[in-house]
């Protein structure tokens, strides 16, 4: 256009006979227009004013668009616009690989409604050392079947290790068996892992000995992954330790973070010490140990990480059984692994048996004080239910002064008194953390918010509260209501953190070009809703969600969609259900 010309056009809008649009009219209409938020774009920065217009999936324009058109305008009156949450450690992919046809109960369940409620868009599954095998059948299996949120998956170490060393796995490796598992690393991380998850408190980590993870975590490493691990211990003492029964010396809380710090020392691979914890009363504070001593290694250039959920319970927690199982037929030190304990034994009989024995009665009781201290006191272990109603609500510190007996007879009582073929007469939840510690760990910038969740409907039974609360939670309580931090940073933690430990480049941000996984939040409305008795409640105040563009939440309803892709390392893309694509 020269000069003349241009003139013509200014001298023509000016006598009215033409209208010079806006730059944001001029653009192309948008499928989806956010108009009036606030953008927290997940850096930790300050909230701005912006609207964000979305087209094909991603974020096409953030920035003012008045007069820009869309499919869809939603009017958000300074609600919040950020990046949709990033699970990173997750158990969401039994529910993600459950069958089933448009609206039937398993496409309900890869919907993943109690996640997508509170703002997650994608999953990090295979987690604690468990994976399918191999990697390439179940990304086939999740790509043809749908699913609500992204997937990334991960290579287990407990699968690899029972798949090298066969059926004699309680024992340390030998060289050949890690070249094994190490190839078998690779294999994974080249069928699309994002790197090598470790459940070292679980069979058969237990018996596996620092040095057999470097190869492994090496080889994730070249791959361009990182290491997620759940630790040895959460506390003074592994839950498969019995004071009666093993010899003094179990790993504690304090030595798993070194063993993790070591790792990641050693290799130079990204190390995330997965819910990290400081379990059992007389350990409860130990969180400033622990802060001290990942500090201490990230200040001379270590990669180490943690991720946390916002509760002073744990998933175990919810299933405590204060008498040991190695009184009942088939249960053993261990408890829930191989040989637990059964539904068809009357426990309250084992229990009488071994009580009336004196030498294994008085082992017994030290075991019983044992759990009671490791689960968080008399005064924090909750009847949940229990044949004599009157009982559900009720502290075991509540029926010892009731009862006027002492905290290790109140277990006893209950069972023998209880449900005679449910091990320990009663479902009983521990409170074992400590809010001290919650608070410790949550405000550091290398701190990942993660649910350690899965999928839950809500005629399932009961489940943790984390399951439909934790991302809301840790805004509002953590960050609103104590803070403990910021608003900002707590959303970094959910977002930029992890998908910066994932190597993630097209999410986890709101900026122009990117995937368009996006949360609204309306915080004077955030509320996570779900408590222990009544847990499948979903929040408050998450308006809106989408993944990849497409609705799973809207205006606070669930869409039932399934948009979600199997995410590929480096950005490549992969085929949904429909055969649509994403990153």
């Amino acid at each position: 256009m020269n000069r003349r010309d241009l003139r013509t056009l200014l001298l023509a809008a000016v006598l009215g006979f033409l209208h010079v649009p806006t730059l944001a009219a001029q653009e192309a209409a948008f499928d989806v227009l956010l108009r009036g938020g606030r953008v927290l774009d997940g850096t930790g920065n300050p909230w701005f004013s912006a609207d964000v217009g979305i087209r094909d999936g991603r974020i096409a324009r953030v920035g003012d668009l008045a007069g820009a058109t869309a499919g869809r305008v939603i009017e958000l009156d300074g609600r919040y616009v950020v990046p949709g949450f990033i699970d990173l450690h997750s158990h969401a992919d039994q529910g993600l690989d459950a069958a089933g046809d448009a609206g039937s109960e398993g496409a309900r369940r890869r919907a993943a409604p109690n996640l997508v409620s509170q703002g997650v868009t994608t999953v990090v599954v295979n987690q604690d050392g468990r994976s399918p095998w191999p990697i390439a059948d179940q990304r086939a299996r999740l790509e043809s079947r749908g699913h609500g949120p992204n997937a990334a998956l991960m290579v287990g170490h407990n699968t690899i290790r029972a798949m090298a060393l066969g059926d004699d796995v309680m024992r340390p490796s030998t060289p050949a068996e890690v070249e094994r598992m190490t190839e078998l690393v690779e294999q994974g991380m080249a069928e699309g892992a994002y790197g090598l998850s470790a459940g070292l408190e679980y069979f058969p980590g237990i018996w596996s000995e620092t040095s057999e993870l470097f190869p492994l975590v090496e080889a994730a490493g070249r791959g361009g992954g990182l290491y997620i691990v759940h630790e040895r211990s959460s506390g003074t003492t592994p839950m498969w330790f019995w004071p009666s029964q093993d010899d003094p010396g179990p790993p504690t809380m304090i030595t798993t973070i070194l063993e993790d710090i070591e790792v990641a020392e050693r290799t130079g691979v990204t190390t995330v010490a997965t819910h990290i914890k400081a379990r059992g009363a007389d350990f409860w504070g130990a969180g400033r140990v622990l802060v001290d001593l990942i500090e201490r290694a990230r200040a001379r250039g270590v990669p180490i990480w943690a991720d946390q959920y916002p509760y002073n319970t744990t998933g175990s927690d919810g299933s405590t059984v204060l008498l040991p199982r190695w009184i009942f037929p088939g249960g053993g030190p261990g408890g829930g692994g191989p040989g637990g304990p059964r539904a068809d034994v009357d426990y309250a009989a084992a229990l009488g048996e071994a009580l009336a024995d004196p030498d294994r009665g008085e082992q017994v009781r030290l075991d019983i004080a044992h759990e009671i201290g490791r689960r968080g006191g008399p005064e924090n272990l909750v009847v949940m239910d229990h044949p004599d109603e009157s009982l559900v609500g009720k502290t075991v510190a509540d029926l010892a002064a009731e009862w006027n007996a002492f905290p290790v007879e109140v277990a006893i009582r209950l069972q023998l008194e209880g449900d005679r073929m449910r091990a320990g007469g009663a479902r009983v939840r521990g409170f074992s953390l400590s809010e001290i510690d919650v608070e410790e760990f949550s405000a550091h910038p290398w701190l990942v918010t993660a649910s350690d969740a899965g999928i839950a409907l809500p005629d399932d039974g009961p489940v943790h509260a984390r399951f439909y609360g934790t991302f809301p939670r840790k805004i509002k309580r953590y960050a609103m209501d104590l803070g403990i931090l910021s608003v900002e940073s707590a959303v970094r933690s959910m977002t930029t953190l992890p998908a910066q430990l994932l190597g993630l480049r097209d999410r986890g941000l709101i900026r122009e070009g990117l995937i368009a996984d996006i949360a609204v939040l309306d915080l004077d409305e955030l509320q996570d809703n779900a408590t222990f008795f009544e847990p499948h409640q979903y929040p408050s105040g998450v308006d809106f969600v989408l993944v990849g563009g497409t609705f799973v939440v809207d205006d606070g309803g669930l869409t039932w969609a399934l948009p979600g892709v199997v995410l590929t390392p480096g950005g490549g893309e992969t085929s949904n259900a429909d055969g649509t694509t994403g990153c």
